[in-house]
């Protein structure tokens, strides 16, 4: 098998245009889809799989319309984490403001560097990151102008070719998984992304959940945002596709961090930019169940499969983007935000409750040997968010986080 060409081959005299900051040297080390992204077990979305927790009460009949009981929603939810898990983290606001908060041994055990929990302890959330993605593409379509129901062909590389059905895609069709897009799996990297549009679509307007639709986000954005030309060739020479891939992977993830910190974080408060690879700071590691005295996974950096997963942040910011997002009118207005909950923009359920409806996104990322990082956030009626990380899968019985904490809810209910 002939040798993909490499920036070494490329022809004497040849100089590359590359933007600011970007060398050859980091285009010929970049792998678009390096070892630790693979053989990765995400969330399925069937509900019909996920094992529940069965809380000893059903949902109460109420005269009036019930308000959640912070205490008894974070006391339902300690009860069944606290044996099951090797650590968690529960923050609950109202209007912003903290109404409840939990926390459960360790986000690095004693076989690494012997870590609680704290609001400001950082770990990849996984595919919370779809709906914080969802947030920046909206974003950058109404700056732009540019209605959800535009076709995104428009906006894709121009090297790349377009099978057949790609150009009934919406942007739409991508926010809610309806693109007609199918992996087979969690991949999401450039070059998978590029054959799959290649090859083309026949069920567009069907649900399926796949990260591609959100990676595919992450190239957009740079385009509509204007950071990137779709024509854009870098000076690669014709022969040479696999160094201009490479380059447009580079370049869109670098471009997709700045958007993000510069319009959709930096605006909810969030610094000390939030990105994919860990950081220095406080942060958690995963752990299988049950314990073992091995070290805890590092996921390591993320950033090619970013957009659909990826982000690493705290719980306290998932926790400003979405109170931000809900009600501040800096990222997004209000109005936008509760169509993005109303029309599925990111998120994965509407649940009604006698308290009103509530929304979720959920985010899980698991290693063959068990590790486990996994992520929930809800939106509550009465202006109430909450966030719940987990170190490692929730007892030998893989209960879903979500389940747990929907139910909580509707069993805290007063």
């Amino acid at each position: 098998m002939a040798m993909k060409p490499t920036t070494a081959d490329l022809p004497k005299g040849v100089t590359l245009d590359l933007p600011e900051g970007i060398t050859i040297e980091q285009l010929q080390a970049h792998e678009m889809s390096p070892p630790h992204v693979e053989g990765i077990e995400t969330e399925e979305m069937d509900p019909a799989r996920e094992r529940s927790y069965e809380f000893p009460l059903a949902e109460a009949r109420f005269k009036g319309v019930p308000e959640l009981d912070p205490g008894a929603f974070g006391l339902a939810i300690h009860n069944v984490l606290k044996d099951i898990v090797i650590g968690y983290i529960l923050r609950l606001r109202r209007n912003g403001t903290l109404a409840h908060a939990g926390i459960w041994q360790w986000a690095q055990t004693p076989a690494d560097a012997r870590a609680g929990w704290n609001k400001d302890t950082r770990m990849h959330v996984a595919s919370v990151s779809k709906f914080l993605t969802a947030v920046g593409l909206v974003k950058a379509l109404k700056v732009k102008n540019i209605s959800y129901d535009a076709k995104i062909a428009g906006y894709l590389p121009a090297y790349w070719r377009k099978g057949p059905g790609i150009d009934q895609v919406t942007f739409r069709h991508l926010l809610t998984h309806k693109s007609g897009f199918s992996t087979g799996g969690s991949g999401s990297d450039y070059g998978l992304m590029k054959r799959k549009v290649a090859a083309g679509v026949s069920t567009t307007g069907t649900y399926d959940y796949e990260n591609m639709n959100f990676g595919l986000c992450r190239i957009l954005i740079p385009i509509i945002n204007g950071n990137i030309s779709k024509a854009a060739t870098f000076g690669v020479p014709p022969g040479f596709g696999p160094i201009l891939d490479k380059a447009w992977d580079v370049t869109t993830i670098r471009n997709y961090v700045n958007f993000m910190r510069g319009r959709v974080f930096s605006p909810a408060g969030v610094k000390n930019n939030p990105g994919f690879a860990p950081g220095p700071g406080p942060r958690a590691l995963a752990y299988p169940v049950p314990p073992t005295n091995k070290d805890g996974w590092n996921s390591g950096d993320l950033a090619t499969v970013s957009g659909g997963a990826g982000w690493r942040l705290s719980v306290k910011e998932v926790l400003d983007v979405m109170d931000h997002v809900r009600r501040r009118n800096t990222i997004i207005s209000r109005e936008t935000a509760q169509y993005m909950l109303d029309n599925y923009f990111g998120i994965d359920q509407a649940i009604e409750t006698a308290a009103g409806t509530i929304y979720n996104k959920n985010g899980f990322w698991k290693k063959s040997d068990g590790r486990t990082e996994q992520s929930v956030a809800f939106f509550f009626p009465n202006d109430m968010e909450a966030v719940v990380f987990v170190n490692s899968s929730i007892g030998a019985e893989n209960l879903s986080l979500r389940n747990l904490v929907r139910d909580a809810f509707k069993n805290s209910l007063k």
